[in-house]
């Protein structure tokens, strides 16, 4: 999937902003040496920073790495797998923010980040866990089921686990799980009923990349017809997250 960096900034800051509560979790001390996992467009990354870190950020889409060296040239930005990704030298904690639901291979980034933690190091998330964007997604394949696309046509391009599943995956990963919780968060969109069709071009083009795009349009408008009665309230519109978040250390 391309990125729209600038859109990404601009539109959806809530994902960084969202992400400021879970660094609490993260509890940096100064002179630590962190990676922030999936680190968008740099601005979670310089917040470590700022807390005294050594911090190093990654994510797969060149387009997010090229945008926070732009916004923050002093930082080390680069590109890679979280699936799959090494360093020679180990890290004290490991960090992600609105990453992990993006990447299918679950024990492939778990087993990348124990190896790349050192004894006792915390790898410390949120991301979205079962059930989030439940309504979003069924007024999705209503109405594509509506304009004659089948199930097979559309692919669902994220992981939510229960906090249960990934919690297993942890602990058959290496990691003891300290805390894990998961919770509703009504996550507000800008530009009240356009924010929906912004989300979805933003998060989920994937889902419709078989419309063509003198379609597309009239799709967006009838998922959103169909969320008013649920993610509205009061003119402004709502994305039906619910998170997962957790502090896993490897033993």
């Amino acid at each position: 999937m391309k990125w729209n960096a600038n859109l990404y900034d601009d539109k959806h800051a809530f994902v960084f902003q969202y992400g400021e509560s879970v660094l609490e979790l993260l509890d940096v001390k100064p002179g630590e040496r962190i990676l922030d996992l999936g680190c968008g467009t740099g601005h979670l990354a310089k917040k470590i920073q700022e807390h005294g870190a050594e911090i190093i950020g990654i994510d797969a889409s060149p387009e997010m790495i090229a945008q926070a060296k732009a916004n923050y040239p002093e930082l080390d930005f680069r590109v890679a797998n979280g699936a799959s990704f090494s360093f020679d030298e180990p890290f004290d904690a490991i960090f992600t923010n609105a990453t992990l639901h993006w990447i299918h291979d679950a024990d492939g980034v778990i087993k990348s980040v124990y190896n790349a933690l050192k004894p006792g190091g915390r790898f410390v998330g949120e991301f979205g866990g079962k059930g989030n964007n439940r309504l979003m997604m069924a007024a999705t394949e209503t109405v594509l089921k509506k304009h004659g696309y089948v199930k097979g046509d559309f692919i669902h391009p994220w992981y939510y686990p229960s906090t249960a599943e990934y919690a297993t995956r942890l602990e058959a990963g290496g990691f003891r799980v300290t805390f894990a919780t998961h919770f509703d968060r009504q996550t507000l969109l800008q530009d009240g009923r356009e924010g929906m069709a912004k989300w979805f071009s933003m998060f989920g083009s994937s889902i419709f990349k078989m419309v063509p795009a003198d379609e597309l349009l009239q799709i967006l408008n009838e998922i959103t017809d169909l969320l008013q009665p649920t993610n509205e309230v009061d003119g402004q519109w709502y994305a039906d997250y619910k998170r997962l978040r957790f502090i896993a250390v490897k033993e």
